[in-house]
């Protein structure tokens, strides 16, 4: 009896980590394609779908969501193109210099000249080669913010992937890399790109997103290390 019990608590335990992969891949796969390009029908009629949280626990990504949501309850036939016109004026901007907008590239906040395709694109490309994802039609530079946030996702799905096939070894070093990623990158410069997002942006729309990723970027640093944590704890 008291075997099937503790059978029954590991099953329940590992289908709640599976269930939190599932969240984390969708999560990044949201935040990846609104930073991908402009926002278009489809999508906007998929997020006015949507149900957001109320309350996750971490202030940014509250706010976040709430502004997405005001912003999303309030739009009307013409936010496609106004959501376009910001999302110009809030990546691209006029192209002066490094400074004239949120230059979704992590080359630019971590070079000292603020350039393209410097260190950064290069180690990024390395570590999808390292973990076998080919950019396959991507023609940006690999250090986009959208591209990191789907390596998130990727890793996130495989941990998922690994966890229902009971490979747990698998599980723990495909959340191994998420970690290293999100420190040696995501929150290398996501604070200085959201900070200029709120800078440039006029629309709650993407002021919400940059609250979003960057809470969320935080939070889900943190649920790596706790979980990470805790199995060199019970090694």
């Amino acid at each position: 009896m008291a075997e099937d019990m503790i059978a029954a608590q590991a099953a329940e335990q590992e289908a709640d980590l599976v269930a939190l992969m599932d969240g984390r891949a969708r999560t990044y796969g949201l935040m990846a394609r609104l930073f991908l390009k402009e926002v278009d029908k489809a999508v906007l009629t998929e997020l006015q779908g949507m149900r957001f949280p109320a309350a996750t626990g971490n202030a940014k990504v509250d706010e976040g969501y709430h502004m997405l949501y005001d912003y999303l309850r309030t739009s009307w036939d013409d936010s496609i193109n106004e959501l376009a016109i910001d999302y110009v004026r809030t990546f691209i901007g006029h192209g002066v210099n490094g400074f004239s907008a949120a230059y979704p590239f992590e080359s630019v906040y971590t070079s000292e000249r603020r350039l393209m395709m410097q260190e950064a694109r290069a180690e990024v490309l390395q570590t999808l080669r390292e973990n076998n994802l080919k950019r396959g039609s991507w023609t940006e530079g690999e250090d986009h913010i959208a591209l990191e946030l789907e390596f998130m996702q990727r890793m996130a799905m495989r941990a998922a992937d690994a966890l229902r096939a009971g490979d747990e070894d698998a599980a723990i070093e495909h959340l191994r890399t998420q970690r290293t990623f999100a420190q040696d990158h995501l929150l290398n410069w996501l604070p200085m790109m959201t900070e200029d997002m709120r800078r440039f942006s006029r629309t709650m729309f993407y002021q919400g997103l940059a609250q979003l990723v960057m809470g969320y970027a935080e939070e889900d640093a943190a649920v790596l290390d706790e979980l990470l944590d805790s199995v060199e704890q019970a090694a």
